[in-house]
């Protein structure tokens, strides 16, 4: 298969699979501006699925970079009214999104991390009624991923330029199924395998997992509400859909005050244009109480620092050592991929659709019912090889989930 007919099918899979875009649907697509020639390519498939819109928001790394360099403090402290209002009312009209990632990683390498920090911020808070829609399910989403220069060479420094690009897009390709006769009939078989797991997890319905490796030793109990979700979602609309592109996770909510003992990051985590890398985080009762990085500590002090609910644990999800992703045996700097080659946590919000009748209930429902809610939600990889996992039943007694990386339930 040609590389133009293999940028075809991942446009069309991105459409058909990812947003599962219906006739007379708007699409909005969130995109940085390298992304270009992929993105007409999208709106292509889209109108031929039967879109009746393609709206684009463009971003650029370059113009990025220029701000975060030259304007004033000020500027960090504010985002565009317009342009998170235009998300909610989309989303209120029933919109699809799709957002392309790509980005350098260490685009921002340099900038002063109050500066990052601050825009994270403020562009959380106002964002927080369109991540509603999104945390809920309430509209169809997906994310997928275009191959920058900078990124590229992040990941292939061995090669420059184009080369790297080529490297980048192949490794992408095989991440997601491209490479096979039928990607959206391997993505149907590969949806459903994830759901046999899910609901083995949720007929087990565990207290508590457990995990070990070295660095790790983690309890995280679940609330007693608590939903496996897999890679397969469902609109409030009633339309399928798959959030990331690629996925190979099985995942819950974790209950907030129900966190204790440590854990070791396995792989680098790319958060507001720097790599955070080496770090270790130590619960009590669900919060962060201790945190360090060999790299990016400042980083990652501004990431648990963002609201009051940035040091609890939101998203559970689990990912066996072996997979597409990780048989690649490359570390994408992209937790896109990275976290779908590995077990992980997110930092900050759970999804509102892992406990029961989430979906419909506010913020402080939400809390009430065991699960944190944040302006957060950063995914960071603790799997590996070498970890268990156990699930604790409620009369104590243990399941293996996972063993040496792998499932083993």
């Amino acid at each position: 298969m040609s590389f133009v007919n293999q940028v075809e099918k991942y446009a069309e899979l991105a459409v058909k699979v990812g947003v599962n875009i219906q006739p007379g649907q708007t699409l909005v697509v969130r995109t940085p501006l390298f992304a270009a020639d992929f993105v007409r390519i999208v709106a292509k498939k889209a109108y031929e699925a039967g879109a009746g819109h393609v709206e684009v928001e463009w971003s650029d790394e370059e113009i990025a970079k220029l701000k975060y360099k030259l304007a004033p403090d000020e500027s960090f402290h504010t985002y565009p009214e317009w342009r998170a209002k235009g998300l909610e009312e989309e989303a209120e009209k029933g919109s699809a999104f799709l957002s392309i990632t790509g980005t350098d990683p260490d685009l921002l390498k340099g900038v002063d991390p109050e500066r990052i920090a601050n825009a994270n911020k403020a562009a959380g808070a106002a964002l927080n009624g369109f991540r509603n829609y999104i945390t809920s399910d309430k509209v169809s989403w997906s994310i997928v991923a275009v191959p920058s220069v900078g990124w590229a060479e992040t990941v292939f420094p061995e090669e420059k330029g184009e080369a790297a690009v080529e490297k980048l897009w192949n490794a992408i390709f095989a991440a997601t199924r491209i490479d096979q006769a039928d990607p959206v009939a391997a993505w149907k078989d590969h949806l459903a395998t994830l759901d046999e797991k899910m609901e083995i997890l949720n007929k087990h319905h565990f207290q508590a997992l457990h995990y070990t490796a070295e660095g790790t030793d983690l309890t995280i109990e679940l609330p007693e509400t608590h939903l496996w979700v897999s890679g397969g979602s469902i609109s409030k609309g009633g339309v399928d859909f798959v959030a990331n592109m690629p996925t190979e996770e099985v995942f819950t909510a974790a209950k907030k005050t129900g966190v204790n003992g440590h854990v070791t990051s396995t792989k680098p985590l790319s958060y507001g244009g720097s790599l955070i890398e080496d770090f270790k985080l130590t619960f009590k009762d669900g919060k962060i109480i201790e945190a360090s990085a060999k790299k990016g500590q400042e980083t990652l002090d501004r990431l648990l620092e963002n609201d009051e609910n940035s040091r609890y644990i939101g998203e559970v999800a689990l990912v066996p050592h072996k997979s597409p992703i990780s048989d690649t045996n490359i570390i994408f700097f992209n937790t896109l991929f990275d976290e779908n080659a590995s077990n992980h946590l997110a930092i900050g919000s759970a999804y509102a659709f892992n406990i029961e009748g989430g979906k419909e209930m506010s913020n402080e429902e939400l809390e009430k019912n065991g699960i944190n809610t944040s302006q957060t939600h950063v995914d960071f990889m603790v799997g590996s090889a070498t970890m268990d996992i156990d699930g604790i039943q409620e009369d104590g007694s243990r399941v293996p989930v996972f063993r040496n990386g792998n499932w083993a339930i």
